[in-house]
């Protein structure tokens, strides 16, 4: 008994790991590569606003408008 729980606990920290590792690495995705936001944009708009409020929240102003400046100037 004690051994499967061992496992389970095992298992799920390294299940809570990987998922941070992975929000991380979407974040800096998305952080360093403009294209990379503009393809989140129109597949995962939800993803991409819980970038911009979190930079925002963090007191990192202006990306939201960047974006869409810059996406609307390559759209003409």
């Amino acid at each position: 008994m004690v051994k499967l729980n061992s496992k389970l606990l095992k298992g799920v920290l390294a299940l809570e790991l990987a998922g941070v590792f992975g929000a991380y690495l979407l974040y800096y995705r998305m952080d360093s590569s403009q294209d990379f936001r503009h393809t989140m944009n129109r597949r995962f708009p939800s993803v991409l606003e819980v970038y911009y409020k979190s930079n925002e929240w963090a007191g990192i102003q202006g990306i939201r408008e960047r974006d869409a400046l810059t996406w609307e100037m390559k759209k003409n």
